[in-house]
């Protein structure tokens, strides 16, 4: 950070400030994934190769919840690395 211009805080203390950061940051990519999400779905159901229901039918069973779990946690630990 430049001499001439002081650091941004928006909160009081620096950990409530880093997880003001890091909830904005979470925010922000959950807004852009779940809009590509629902564009490719979009796209594969207007191109015939996925059924309108196949993806909420997907998120029901066990084994994809379990990979889908696993892979959020290692994105989280990455993630809090920050």
């Amino acid at each position: 950070m430049s001499k001439d211009m002081p650091e941004l805080r928006f909160l009081a203390a620096a950990d409530l400030d880093r997880l003001a950061a890091l909830v904005f940051e979470l925010s922000a990519q959950l807004h852009v994934e779940r809009h590509q999400r629902m564009a490719l779905e979009a796209a594969l159901i207007a191109r015939g190769a996925l059924e309108a229901g196949e993806i909420a039918r997907l998120a029901e069973d066990e084994v994809f919840v379990a990979a889908a779990r696993d892979a959020a946690d290692q994105s989280l630990r990455k993630l809090m690395r920050i």
